[in-house]
């Protein structure tokens, strides 16, 4: 019986170390990623954000940087590349403290470069928690993320 109860143990934990899975300190942004398509992030040169909730809003203006995508990749058995091109978008992410992973009322306006509006559009997005590990690893905080058409349609991705 002590050998049984020994080798069981030594199962335990072996079968520990194989499900050990090692966790970065990578830290997760909170706040909401922008995107804006082609032909329409030509005319843009400028975004703002207002995200509200509870009574309260954040405002602040989005580094928006051109987007890239996925041109080619190439495999050499386990080995792949990718190269990136230019998509004609721009991105961008704002940081907004203590965003909750609830309904926020997001306004996002978008304008050219003497300052007129492109777009403003106000919608609804719903934080979620990030897990930059895995799920495995632990939640980190919340984002969202809205997407502007090439015709200026604003919506947010899930």
């Amino acid at each position: 019986m002590r050998n049984l109860v020994a080798a069981m143990g030594v199962l335990f934990a072996l079968s520990g170390c194989a499900a050990e899975r090692a966790c970065t300190l990578i830290g997760t942004p909170v706040g909401i990623a922008v995107r804006v398509d082609a032909p329409l992030a030509g005319r843009v040169s400028a975004a703002e954000l207002t995200a509200c909730w509870d009574g309260s809003c954040r405002t602040a203006k989005v580094e928006l940087h051109p987007a890239g995508g996925v041109a080619r990749q190439t495999c050499e058995g386990e080995a792949c590349t990718a190269e990136v091109e230019p998509t004609g978008g721009k991105q961008g992410f704002v940081d907004v403290a203590g965003l909750p992973k609830a309904r926020v009322r997001a306004t996002l306006r978008l304008t050219g470069p003497t300052g007129e509006a492109v777009v403003e559009r106000e919608l609804t997005v719903t934080p979620k928690g990030a897990f930059p590990n895995g799920p495995d690893c632990g939640e980190g905080g919340p984002q969202a993320s809205i997407a502007v058409s090439g015709s200026g349609e604003v919506s947010e991705v899930r």
